[in-house]
């Protein structure tokens, strides 16, 4: 089947930025590791040595983190109590998801949940109707929840998730590889997919740019939801699982984990929580509404995220911070702030598109859209256009204050996470200009700071 051409302006500098991106991310993530380690931890500049294929290239850390993916399809495909309707496909038919409920009632849902750590970027967020989810458990945090209990047992049996810390190079390999062989088979799958499967901005009809990008919107085998299982699942729990091993592994090298260590810990487990909680939001994303599954998401999802998240964790074990009672109350804080701030955004958010006229957001002010939706322009979202971004960087900042002041390595999340949010939110007008217009204009007059109040 010939590549459908796609009119869509390219993203991402096009064919040469994304060949460019292939080499530019898996060398980023490799550079963290590396100098995490070392004695300078210095951000900027070469990495302290370039290691050997053998010391990156192991069959056991391989087969581990085959294993790994494993456990959690397995967990997926459990029974879920419920399921949820996805957006309307250009064929008009709607996927169905697996969530879990605890009672929740549903509702009608057409924005994007809160900000997830991603390498692609969400849609609009304030647009009521569309998207039908459940409000209760995800199934993704029932998935944690066991995988904790999992490792627990483990644990007590004499497994040595400390020995995590000395395989991480061959584990980012081992999951950059199979980034790389999984965006291959998609985007050979995507070749054969009908031109109703595809996604609206990977199908331009050059191969590195659609193999980057993602062919496919919503690539399945039966149920399986390829996109969606690898959004959250194994990535963010990965993420918890490399801090906890890091986290036991200085408890060895110094009788107990640092103060520092245990922040990073729990502020960064609290995220992975809130972000499975609420797993079905990720429905409403632009990663899944938008963008289709390729390598970007693919390497974001199975590789970035757990080994360069981690970051904190693996600077505090090379590099011990000590930290005080009263600056880490001021940290945590700033990390209460920032969450405060990123889930009442959300929930005011959710809570509107379920039930307008529920008393919580009955009395907040709305502009009328031409497609005869609304767009909320008061309470969080009358201060600034993006008010959970503004957590998400609080958060952010609170993540790496306990690493100290004297490096910059610790504070490359914050860095990232600030040129991301600022990307995503770039993505965000141009997608409600286009389709709200006027309204959108009336909304940015009534609010126009984008994501920090008075300054940006």
């Amino acid at each position: 089947m010939a590549p459908q051409g796609s009119q869509a302006e390219l993203e991402f500098g096009g064919p040469l930025g994304a060949a460019a991106l292939l080499l530019l991310l898996p060398a980023t993530m490799f550079h963290l590791l590396l100098v995490a380690r070392s004695g300078p931890a210095r951000l900027l500049g070469p990495p302290p040595y370039l290691p050997e294929l053998e010391e990156l290239w192991s069959p056991w850390a391989l087969l581990l983190c085959l294993t790994w993916l494993g456990l959690q399809a397995a967990l997926y495909l459990l029974p879920a109590r419920k399921v949820a309707e996805g957006q309307e496909l250009k064929d008009k038919s709607r996927l169905r998801y697996p969530i879990n409920d605890v009672g929740g009632s549903t509702g009608s849902l057409h924005t994007p949940p809160p900000s997830t750590p991603s390498i692609a970027a969400t849609l609009c967020t304030r647009e009521v109707a569309g998207v039908t989810l459940t409000n209760g458990l995800g199934q993704g945090f029932q998935a944690l929840v066991l995988t904790a209990l999992l490792v627990g047992l483990g644990v007590s049996a004499g497994l040595p998730l400390s020995a995590l810390t000395e395989m991480l190079l061959p584990l980012a390999f081992a999951a950059t590889l199979t980034a790389f062989i999984f965006s291959l088979l998609l985007y050979l799958k995507a070749l054969v997919a009908p031109a109703s499967a595809l996604a609206p901005g990977g199908n331009s009809g050059n191969p590195i740019y659609d193999f980057f990008l993602g062919r496919e919107l919503n690539p399945r085998i039966c149920s399986f939801d390829f996109k969606y299982f690898c959004e959250l699942r194994p990535g963010l729990i990965g993420w918890v699982l490399i801090n906890l091993a890091l986290l036991m592994q200085e408890a060895e090298l110094r009788g107990s984990p640092s103060l520092a260590m245990w922040l990073v810990n729990g502020f960064q487990l609290l995220y992975v929580g809130d972000a499975l909680w609420h797993e079905e939001a990720v429905l409403t994303t632009m990663d899944i509404i938008h963008d289709g599954f390729g390598f970007m998401l693919a390497f974001g999802d199975l590789a970035w995220v757990p080994f360069t998240y981690s970051l904190q964790a693996q600077f505090l074990l090379y590099h011990p911070e000590p930290l005080g009672l009263p600056l880490a109350s001021v940290i945590c804080l700033i990390n209460a702030v920032g969450y405060y701030i990123f889930r009442g955004a959300n929930s005011q958010k959710n809570t509107f598109r379920k039930n307008p006229s529920d008393p919580r957001v009955a009395d907040l002010e709305t502009i009328s859209t031409a497609t005869g939706r609304r767009l909320l322009v008061s309470g969080w979202w009358g201060m600034v256009r993006h008010p959970n971004y503004l957590g998400d960087l609080i958060m952010a900042l609170a993540w790496s204050l306990p690493c100290g002041v004297s490096h910059l390595l610790p504070y490359f999340y914050l860095l990232y996470f600030t040129a991301l949010l600022v990307h995503r939110e770039a993505r965000d007008e141009q997608q409600c200009l286009q389709k709200y217009g006027l309204a959108w204009h009336a909304y940015c007059r009534r609010v126009p700071y984008r994501i920090v109040p008075y300054i940006y």
